[in-house]
């Protein structure tokens, strides 16, 4: 993943950042790893201790020459060698949708076979191609990833390679020997060749354990003196000879690759059989603690003189073929009548019994036990589909997490938990139980379920975490069938390489709303009743996002917003929780009826916006809220009334205590909205910071300030600042009232961001002292002038950075709400002092009607729209109208560098400085075929990258405002040329990134946002 900080680096982001696998739980060891950033935490099936005094990559220099036979096996072997980049598209199974490059090696160089790692061709889709030595490139496609151990083969067109004779290298487990010398040739982090030299240590470890997510096991691991480093996945340990002995974090000391790609070659099913029972090699002196006799040890002692210990069983699974006829602890002495000890011989065995029965004896505390298995097919409990549905995904639990948690192969997985099933947090491991109280014990019933299930409609959802089985989590979910209205099955196809996509239903249309009844709560315990009762003007919002646009960090926000107007249902909203109006709102009244909402209006600069509901679906004695016209003052008196993080009503006797022109900061890593050149009230309540919506009301009732969250910067610690103030009542009553007219405001900005000054500071930026005294006689309560701190781009600049504003229209300016006169001229007569000179301008207002975004496209997974309000007020020159605004994870956007914040001007050459125009021109590229991209950073770097085209996994999608859809958008799919209704995959906010952010530092979002909906 992308790694950074909270600057937006000044540079374009590095090609193919590696693949970072989550934070293990290791087992302690006695040794110490690098961690390589393909395998969690460094470990692997060639594991390697680090003997380097500073554990990087060890490559081979003149400081530690091989020999001349050494040198001319790695000059034969790298040829053999390639780097993989690649993605996996979609989170699956163990799997996060991701973006990296690992390393393989040729196994077959007339049919184009490639060994690597089975965490890099992943159980799930994936996207990529491979790099020879002389940097030759062809596309390479999954043919087999092994449902446990840790390697997988990829095919590639052998005719491709045109410039450099491909060949093969031998694949020979049998020549892994202890004291052996070996040599490591891969990737070094995707940057070049690396040769690691090391000896074989041990032959006989059992398989690390990595905590969650995908683990080998029941396999002998190699362990050697060497190092490894991000990209060395997969690569070939060969010995001087120039076999391929193992493979790097992925292969074994036994031939189970070797007989995979023999059965591959041959165009036959590679069977893989199962017990369902995990065992570990533990040592002669523990397996007779756990009841081996000495007939057992001698007779395994002298048939395999070399061992020093016996398989044992550590983990059954409950429901399989194993349970209740092996236990944890039962020490493995013979299969079919044969003395076992090796994971290979068991390998064997099994994988050529699926189906049939196999005889185990075993020990457990000193007595024989014989019994007789069924072999299960291990395919069959590896998943190879998966359903998306209401942005997320789903398929069946499979063997790997089932064995993680000692728990049955059964149950309905979330793979990709997002949309309408984004649950508390942002962890994976949900289990679905049932929906709408229909049990879902597979991803069959779960279809079926799914499909009766109405679009808007809210249903109970039972589900557990398979960290935590003992709790079952119930929840009211919100269907979403309109934003993603496709219900389909993805198949993965080992013969093309790529995954199969079936429609399965539409959707079906939302149930009518009715009206309902309900009543608020009373606070009887307050001792203010008149504004006590202004809870009955308020009302929950929720607003959730189905893509990410003008940079806003969160797919789903919730806080209180108050009514302006019982009778038309219009509610006042912060704009950090109704950021744009490409999105679903709901309207809970009295905690009790739930409605739908709609975006009537969005303030330019004051964070608030106005939504509408439906009043007559409403049966409740809702009010409309008393404003109040008079401005409230600093040090008056007041009723804190707010709602805090659990959205509970709190009140409090306060004081005003400041009544300042606030300055939110921006945010650096990605502009978004935030409010500007307002006034904003702070109290004395500790209340007041533990609340995002509320008021402040007078003794009688009237309502004196809005108490709104106001949404900052993003701090180094990768959480988003938000900001709690309040905002004067008169200072919405010019919009509020025109709506309440049936007129949507067309205000006019002037287009500055201001901040105030002191006489002390005007006086030296040249200002006279009869303006000074004019400013102390129009102002006594605060002498101050206003300085202008930015410009925004994008308009004929009229005023300049650091012009200090006199008066507007004839009227000193010494405060913000003095600034309203630009709302409704189209010219103002502006008086500034410039460079200690007053000057006269008739300066022009900017019309706001196109500052919100009303179209959006989504093209190879970047999220791209004419630069929004915030672009415009933190840059200089707006170098394109095409911004890439966010981004989706394990993307073609991801994967070639195309991050949040560029500005797109060309494709091949032709310049597309508007979406029209590069919609225009990325049309005429072919599908999985590269092209080119004229960037130029936010802070006006500009650079040439270049991007492959994937349609089948990425289609392009457009969002355009429409206001003749019932949500207010049009949704159009462009697939392979085809123009089609609808989300085709799953692309919602939850799997975009909105910026380039730190590793681990996820949006922070609180239970209280994803919660409920």
């Amino acid at each position: 993943m992308d790694v950074g900080h909270e600057v937006r680096g000044k540079r374009k982001q590095p090609l193919s950042p590696l693949l970072d696998r989550p934070t293990k739980q290791m087992k302690t060891e006695a040794v110490e790893f690098v961690a390589d950033e393909e395998t969690p935490d460094g470990e692997g099936l060639f594991e390697m201790d680090i003997d380097g005094d500073d554990g990087r990559l060890l490559a081979i220099a003149s400081g530690t020459a091989d020999s001349a036979e050494w040198q001319n096996t790695i000059e034969n072997v790298v040829r053999r060698v390639v780097s993989i980049r690649f993605c996996q598209t979609c989170s699956f199974d163990t799997d996060s949708a991701t973006t990296s490059e690992a390393t393989g090696f040729v196994v077959d160089s007339e049919k184009g076979y490639i060994l690597t790692n089975r965490h890099v061709v992943g159980a799930g889709p994936f996207w990529g191609h491979c790099v020879f030595d002389n940097h030759e490139e062809c596309d390479v496609y999954p043919v087999y990833r092994d449902p446990i151990h840790d390697f997988g083969f990829l095919r590639f067109d052998p005719h491709a390679i045109k410039y450099m004779p491909v060949d093969a290298l031998e694949l020979r487990p049998d020549l892994a020997r202890v004291g052996s010398e070996i040599r490591v040739v891969g990737n070094d982090a995707g940057e070049k060749l690396s040769i690691l030299s090391g000896i074989i240590s041990r032959i006989d470890r059992n398989a690390p354990d990595y905590g969650e997510g995908y683990n080998d096991f029941n396999t002998n691991y190699i362990q050697a003196a060497a190092s490894a480093s991000g990209g060395s996945s997969g690569s070939p340990v060969v010995n001087i000879d120039g076999y391929a002995v193992a493979l790097q974090a992925g292969g074994s000391t036994e031939d189970r690759p070797l007989r995979a790609l023999q059965c591959i070659q041959r165009g036959e099913a590679v069977t893989r059989g199962t017990i369902q029972c995990q065992w570990l090699i533990k040592p002669f002196d523990e397996c007779r603690r756990l009841g081996l006799t000495p007939e057992s040890e001698a007779a395994v002692r002298a048939g395999f003189p070399k061992e020093i210990g016996m398989l044992v069983a550590e983990t059954v699974l409950p429901g399989g073929p194993s349970h209740q006829r092996i236990e944890e602890g039962d020490i493995l002495v013979k299969v079919d009548g044969e003395l076992l000890t090796k994971f290979i011989r068991l390998d064997e065995i099994l994988d050529s019994s699926v189906g049939q029965k196999v005889k185990l004896l075993v020990q457990r505390g000193g007595k024989n036990i014989e019994v007789e298995l069924d072999v299960g097919d291990l395919h069959a409990i590896t998943p190879d589909r998966f359903v998306t549905v209401c942005g997320a995904a789903f398929h069946d639990l499979s063997y790997q997490q089932a064995r993680l948690y000692a728990i049955p192969v059964r149950g309905v997985y979330v793979c990709e938990p997002s949309g309408s099933f984004r649950f508390e947090g942002t962890d994976r491991g949900w289990m679905i139980e049932s929906i709408d109280q229909k049990e879902t014990p597979n991803l069959k019933t779960f279809i079926e379920v799914m499909k009766g299930i109405p679009d808007r409609a809210r249903v109970v959802v039972m589900y557990r975490h398979l960290r935590d089985l003992h709790t079952v989590h119930t929840s009211i979910f919100y269907i979403d069938r309109h934003w993603a209205s496709k219900m389909r099955m993805a198949t993965r196809n080992d013969v093309t390489g790529i995954w199969d996509f079936v429609e399965l239903a539409d959707a079906l249309p939302s149930t009518p709303p009715v009206s309902r009844k309900a009543n608020f709560i009373r606070l009887d315990s307050v001792n203010h009743p008149a504004a006590a009762d202004v809870v009955r003007s308020f009302v929950r919002i929720s607003c959730t996002m189905p893509v990410k646009l003008d940079g806003f960090p969160r797919a789903r926000k919730i806080g209180c917003g108050l009514v302006i107007d019982a009778e038309k249902g219009h509610v006042v909203v912060s704009r950090a929780i109704v950021p744009y109006d490409l999105c679903d709102i709901t309207v809970t009244v009295a905690d009790s009826i739930i409605v739908e909402g709609k975006v009537l209006f969005m303030h330019p600069l004051q964070n608030y916006a106005i939504v509408q509901y439906d009043p007559s679906l409403v049966q409740a004695p809702v009010e409309s809220a008393r404003l109040s016209s008079e401005h409230i003052k600093q040090g008056a008196s007041t009723i804190f009334l707010g709602f805090n993080q659990n959205l509970r009503v709190v009140v409090a006797k306060t004081t005003v205590t400041d009544i300042t022109t606030v300055a939110i900061p921006a945010n650096a890593a990605a502009p978004r909205y935030r409010a500007i050149n307002v006034d904003a009230i702070t109290v004395d309540t500790n209340l007041s910071s533990q609340c995002g919506s509320g008021v402040l009301v007078s003794e009688d009732g009237t309502v004196q300030a809005l108490w709104l969250t106001y949404l900052g910067e993003r701090s180094h610690s990768n959480k988003d600042i938000e900001y709690h103030l309040g905002l004067a009542t008169p200072t919405l009553l010019p919009v509020i009232n025109q709506i309440q007219k049936g007129i949507t405001p067309k205000l006019r900005i002037l287009n500055v961001e201001l901040h105030t000054m002191q006489m002390s500071q005007a006086r030296i930026m040249g200002v006279s002292e009869e303006w000074i005294r004019k400013v102390e006689e129009s102002n006594p309560e605060r002498h101050q002038l206003f300085m202008i701190r930015k410009v925004e781009c994008g308009h004929t600049q009229y005023l300049q950075e650091s012009d200090v504003i006199l008066s507007i229209n004839g009227n000193i300016i010494t405060r913000v709400s003095e600034l309203d006169v630009m709302y409704d001229h189209d010219i103002l007569d502006v008086v500034i002092v410039r460079k200690c000179e007053e000057i006269r301008l008739q300066v022009p207002t900017v019309p706001t009607e196109d500052l919100e975004t009303n179209r959006a496209v989504i093209f190879c997974g970047a999220v791209l729209h004419r630069p929004h309000h915030a672009v415009r007020q933190q840059i200089s020159v707006l170098h394109s109208e095409v911004y890439v605004s966010a981004r989706t994870r394990g993307s073609p956007a991801y994967q070639y560098a195309l991050v949040p914040t560029n500005f797109i001007l060309a494709v091949n050459g032709v310049s597309t400085l508007d979406l029209d125009s590069f919609l225009r021109e990325v049309s005429k590229i072919p599908d999985n075929t590269y092209f080119r991209v004229r960037v130029r950073t936010f802070d006006n770097i500009p650079f040439v990258i270049t991007i492959k085209k994937n349609e089948h996994y990425f289609p392009t999608m457009e969002f355009v405002a429409d206001a003749g859809e019932p949500s207010g958008w049009r949704r159009i799919t462009h697939e392979k040329g085809v123009l089609d209704s609808g989300l085709a995959v799953a692309f919602t906010a939850d799997n975009m990134d909105e910026a380039v952010i730190a590793q681990g530092g996820d949006d922070e979002e609180t239970d209280r946002d994803n919660a409920g909906n």
